[in-house]
């Protein structure tokens, strides 16, 4: 898809972005209450050779950003998709009660690409249903020949990596399992500017990853730990970017039960993001000095399983005791913490689909954060403006106690049903060397959608990508230093 200026041929559609108190009748047409929602789409459609026209919701006008945008353009490209129009044009008049001039700022462009790629994405890769094409320009029509090809790059460049991690997660568990999946890593970052190193059999036990090893024994795809080194400015602080990959979680031997388990391929949707965010990062060449580990497993029940009870030994000193099978995801985000500190990470950010309790706690739209204040302060602003929003949560040292365990020094699971997300940072936080700045996220809540709303398609949203990536762009930007301002 092409953004492009000023007047030409005639589009197949005409596009009218409107608040909810948007006045006037634009083209002709009376503008009804309703129609300015945020999210609303509606279609006048002409008579005789006329032109169509398609009325997008921006909301409240008091409330307006580009997230407003993002999932006004969603909404639009997935409607003019459907109908098989090539060709769009957004009306000049709107973009005047939009930002009080005739053209938009460089960041509504990038936006607005971004919002129509992701709005348009579709996983079609094992349906036979007909697919359909996307619009091959849309045409802003503004007063001045200026040209959006960068802004157009960067929302595409955006959107790419986000519908990459959300192909990732949409993937069946037959065609991406532990082996398959560090093979599309492979492949992902080939040619790119990393060094990318796999653990895996032997030298997993070698490096007394004794967690991952656990937690992958009853599948009969092994276990790996991928690493992927970028240094775009090797004087830069160094940060490790720690995604779960559980390819799918059936619980192990504390079995899942339920009549649709389906949901359980989203499981890897931490490791997903920061594949993402990593793949955004170095197409831009961000001057920083990044390191993603990856641990990659599937935690499936079978006579080589581990069973509740099970002791973990990992290599700071500390034992485990599993109560709970199905509490996967710390065990190996433990192995994971301990290996980038070997490492030399001064910084580490965790994400994971790891509790249901975070949604309890926070809903289905925004994901929880513990640790450093400065850090998660600067990704919940960030967080609030490009559509990864996120909520800081606090890590109670009193709590540590309901981890406790009889035969070991702490239980993958908490003795109290309460505060399940907490309980989980609180395990994660013990195998954080204690000068490091760390951060963990729990996007268990936020990794999927039932349906398609705003630029979101129904299944896996990829979550996490635009918050990482940003997280990491600021910081390079303002010197590597505490919280930007």
């Amino acid at each position: 898809m092409e953004l492009i200026s000023g007047t030409g041929q005639p589009a197949d559609v005409t596009i009218y972005p409107v608040f909810e108190d948007s006045e006037g009748e634009p083209a002709g047409l009376t503008l009804r209450d309703g129609m300015g929602g945020r999210g609303a789409v509606h279609w006048f459609y002409g008579r005789h050779g006329e032109q169509d026209i398609l009325v997008v919701g921006l909301g409240s006008r008091d409330k307006f950003g580009m997230e407003a945008l993002r999932e006004a353009a969603g909404g639009a490209g997935r409607e003019i998709r459907k109908a098989s129009w090539r060709t769009a044009s957004i009306d000049g008049t709107a973009l005047r009660d939009i930002f009080g001039e005739g053209e938009w700022p460089e960041q509504a462009a990038v936006a607005w690409v971004e919002g129509w790629l992701l709005g348009t994405y579709v996983f079609d890769k094992y349906t036979s249903r007909h697919k359909k094409g996307q619009v091959d320009w849309i045409r802003i029509e503004s007063a001045a020949e200026r040209s959006y090809a960068e802004a157009a790059w960067l929302g595409r460049a955006r959107a790419e990596a986000v519908a990459l991690a959300r192909d990732l997660c949409n993937e069946a568990p037959n065609d991406l399992h532990p082996a398959s999946f560090v093979q599309r890593i492979k492949t992902i970052f080939a040619g790119r500017n990393v060094k990318l190193h796999v653990y895996q059999g032997e030298e997993l036990k070698q490096r007394q990853m004794n967690g991952l090893l656990a937690v992958g024994s009853g599948s009969k795809h092994p276990p790996a730990m991928v690493e992927i080194e970028y240094f775009g400015d090797s004087n830069a602080p160094h940060l490790a970017l720690i995604g779960k990959g559980i390819t799918f979680d059936m619980g192990g031997m504390n079995l899942k039960v339920a009549r649709d388990l389906s949901d359980a391929r989203f499981d890897m949707g931490g490791a997903a993001a920061v594949i993402g965010a990593m793949d955004l990062l170095t197409r831009l060449e961000v001057k920083a000095r990044i390191t993603a580990f990856i641990p990659i497993a599937e935690n499936v029940p079978d006579g080589d399983a581990i069973l509740p009870s099970h002791v973990i030994r990992y290599p700071n000193g500390l034992s485990v005791q599993v109560v709970n099978t199905d509490a996967e995801g710390r065990l190996i985000l433990a192995d994971a913490i301990l290996h980038a500190a070997r490492n030399g990470a001064e910084r580490i950010i965790d994400i994971a689909t790891l509790t249901g309790a975070v949604g309890h706690a926070l809903g289905l739209r925004v994901a929880g954060i513990w640790g450093d204040a400065g850090f998660a302060e600067q990704l919940m602003r960030i967080g609030s403006k490009n559509g990864d929003p996120i909520w800081r949560l606090p890590l109670v040292d009193e709590d540590e106690e309901l981890l406790g365990s009889p035969y070991a020094d702490l239980a993958n699971l908490a003795s109290s049903p309460y505060g399940g997300a907490n309980m989980a940072a609180l395990f994660l936080r013990r195998f954080v060397p204690s000068k490091a700045r760390w951060c963990h996220i729990d996007m268990a809540n936020t990794s999927q959608v039932p349906a398609d709303r705003g630029y979101k398609a129904a299944g896996a949203t990829g979550y996490g990508v635009r918050l990482l990536a940003d997280f990491v762009t600021e910081q390079a930007n303002s010197g590597n230093g505490g919280t930007a301002e």
